[in-house]
């Protein structure tokens, strides 16, 4: 079997996306100097990038506050993804959360978000969720960590994996609701 090598990934263009790269960022080659576990992690952080850039970048601010079917808004699910990676990769850090983690916390489903503060947010959440898990240790994924309040068992390594998997999971709750009210537009 040959391998394809990420320089090669370029030539996997489709004209019916306007060019748009459609490999995957985990199956682009990319980041093999990092340890699987974070390269992972990183490769999902920088597809919810992707989807976000091309499913709610265009979104107006009525758009990213509605609730179609009474489903939770993308400006939700974007605070959402931007705030829990801080909250996740606090606890994988050996932190603990702060008032102001919490205040944020408890504002995540509030209505009235202005679309480019919306991506403006979870834009560099993203980018720091990156330089944060970078800075993790493959030695540490073992080291235990209490989660929330109640201090729930869980291990740098369970953290880092949440953090895509919680990540890709709130995306696609975003590009679902965005396709439904792109939908919806006259």
């Amino acid at each position: 079997m040959e391998v394809i090598r990420s320089a090669d990934c370029q030539d996997f263009r489709s004209r019916a996306t306007g060019g748009m790269l459609m490999v995957e960022p985990w199956l682009r080659g990319t980041l093999t100097e990092i340890d699987a576990v974070r390269r992972q992690v990183l490769h999902a952080l920088e597809l919810a990038s992707e989807d976000v850039e091309r499913w709610c970048a265009g979104l107006s601010d009525e758009e990213m506050n509605a609730r179609p079917f009474g489903l939770a808004p993308v400006a939700f699910h974007l605070r959402h993804i931007a705030r829990s990676l801080d909250r996740l990769l606090t606890y994988a850090e050996g932190g603990a959360l702060s008032g102001a983690q919490m205040d944020a916390l408890a504002s995540e489903m509030g209505g009235g978000a202005s679309a480019e503060v919306m991506l403006a947010e979870v834009r560099a959440a993203l980018g720091e969720a990156r330089q944060r898990v970078l800075m993790v240790s493959q030695g540490s994924y073992e080291d235990p960590r209490g989660v929330g309040r109640a201090l729930l068992p869980s291990t740098v390594g369970g953290l880092l994996v949440h953090c895509a998997e919680h990540t890709q999971r709130h995306i696609g709750q975003a590009v679902i609701t965005a396709k439904v009210v792109v939908g919806e537009r006259a």
